[in-house]
Order: C-alpha cells, then structure tokens, then sequence
C-alpha cells in the first residue's frame, strides 16, 4: 500500500492548487480524479473569465488546459478515473478505483476538494431530460434558441445572465422563480426584467416536464393554479449543492451541506482538511478563493508534518 503525507481528493481549482503547493513543498502528495482529466467545473465555463487575477481567460477549458500543463511541467502526482469509493478515517485509508482495479493508499492529512454540483429540481421528467443530453450552456447554444420559446428557472446570476443572453439572441424566454426576491445583480436585473423578450413568473415553481424525445412543455404553479407551457427547452439554475456525501458520515457538516472548517480548512477531525466549494457557502464561492484556500491549507499541513 502506497503512504503519502497528502491526500488530496479531487482536481478541480482547489485541488490543483493544492497539489501545487504539494509539489513546491516537498510533500509526498496524491492527487485523485474521477474524471479522465483535472479541471472539474472549469469544464463548464463556456463565458470570459474576466475575475480571475492576471488576464481575461476566453473560457474555462482554457484556463483548465493551462493548467494541466502547469501541473505536467511540475510532476505534481496525479491519478486521474480514479473513483474513491470509502475513506477509513480509523486507520487514515483510502480506498478507490483506477481502470477497474480497486486500489488503497494511506494518508497523514487528507484534503477534501470534490467541489460542488448543480443543484437539480427533482421533478418527472427532469432525469428523462438529462439522460437525453438536453442540459444546455445560454452562452454555447444561445443561437440554437432564436425565435424559440425557452425556459429558465432560477433568481441569481447564472439564471439572469442566461435569461439576458437567449432573449438577446432573439428568443422568447420565460424566467421562472420561485419567490419574488431576485439575487442577481443588478447589471443584469436592470436589462432583463426590462426586456421585450423575458417574461418573469414570480411565486412559481415548475412541477413536471414533458417531451418523449425531446423537452415539449413544462408543467409550471404560479398564482394558486397549474399551468403548462409550451417550450423548446428549460435551463436550469438554481445553484449548487456541495459533494459532500463522501465524508457526511466523518466530518461536520452544515445545514447546506457544506464541509464545517476553520480559516486553515480543518476540519473538526484534525487530520481531514476541505477547500474549495465543498466547504465555501455559495455566494462566495470562486475560482480565486478556491486557489487560495489551496495554498492555505497546503502551507499548515506542512507545519504540521514539520512538527511530527
């Protein structure tokens, strides 16, 4: 069984960070993704990065393949269709899958950085409709909706922005949420509750989608009353929720199911860490805080190693 001083699962912005400062540090680290390559969510980032310090990156693929190459130049250890499948935090073991070969490693400290996903509505025909593959970018398929009617079902920023981006497109879009407070920014609240193109139900909730082979119509309450509306396809954005369900049974956790930590990413068990969208309420939630928690964390589990 190999043993590192680091574990770290997860390789998107926080974990990539954190094998970095691994690599710079002169811990004997391992990096574990499920995914064939590191980069999580930056996967799907299809606007301008224009907050990340340094330059306005086109897209998240873009910034994800620098770095790779970041990571291949340094020979930070990396395992990538690696799917951790149990962590014994009794004997600081961790069990997973490569290639199909079932495999475990030992740890001093591990480093929680599974990130998060989109939050899902759990409706019928919801998981018809994703087993389809009609889960759809307003930036990347914007034009695939011109003169289309498409729904959008969410109050922040991803929903607005969305909203603002398939209306200007020439789509029809009706923005559907849930209460009648809007958390997005006001840059996008202005253009689209002003738009021609945007209809706003407030007070409604979406309660069935219909389609055999394709998104058809939606089934909406609003007002006391259930209505169905004809659509092309509904987008989705009502936020994320943290992947967590690895260590609920291990660490603290709160009521949004993010990972419970101190300023140094600590967890209440000493020796597991968490960094990233896992442990961060979502407002607050960035490409840049996780790089920094990555490093934080990384530089205090090497104190620690230095005192042991």
């Amino acid at each position: 069984m190999e043993k590192y001083d680091v574990i770290i699962v997860g390789g998107g912005m926080a974990g990539i960070s954190a094998a970095i400062w691994s690599n710079r540090l002169k811990l004997n680290h391992l990096l574990l993704e499920s995914n064939h390559t590191p980069g999580g969510q930056l996967e799907q980032i299809f606007n301008q990065i224009i907050d990340y310090p340094g330059k306005i990156i086109e897209n998240g693929k873009e910034l994800q393949k620098s770095l790779i190459e970041q990571i291949h130049t340094l020979k930070c250890n990396i395992s990538s269709n690696s799917v951790v499948t149990e962590i014994d935090s009794t004997n600081k073991t961790i069990h997973y899958f490569k290639d199909g070969n079932r495999l475990e490693a030992s740890y001093q400290y591990l480093i929680i950085a599974t990130g998060a996903k989109h939050r899902t509505l759990d409706i019928p025909g919801e998981k018809e409709m994703i087993e389809r593959g009609e889960v759809y970018s307003a930036t990347r398929h914007k034009d695939k909706f011109t003169n289309k009617q498409v729904a959008i079902v969410g109050g922040g920023d991803r929903a607005f922005e969305g909203a603002m981006l398939l209306a200007n497109a020439g789509a029809k879009v009706v923005l559907i949420h849930r209460s009648t407070h809007f958390r997005a920014r006001n840059t996008y609240k202005d253009e689209v509750l002003n738009h021609k193109n945007v209809e706003i139900l407030t007070d409604a909730t979406v309660t069935a989608i219909y389609g055999e082979t394709r998104v058809e119509r939606i089934e909406v309450k609003h007002d006391g009353t259930i209505r169905s509306i004809e659509v092309d396809g509904i987008l989705i954005r009502i936020g994320n929720v943290p992947n967590s369900t690895l260590v609920k049974d291990i660490v603290q956790l709160d009521n949004q199911e993010n990972i419970v930590v101190n300023k140094l990413g600590q967890t209440n068990i000493p020796f597991i860490f968490a960094i990233g969208d896992v442990c961060t309420p979502a407002a607050y939630c960035s490409i840049s805080l996780s790089a920094g928690q990555g490093m934080i964390t990384t530089k205090y589990i090497s104190e620690l190693l230095l005192q042991n």
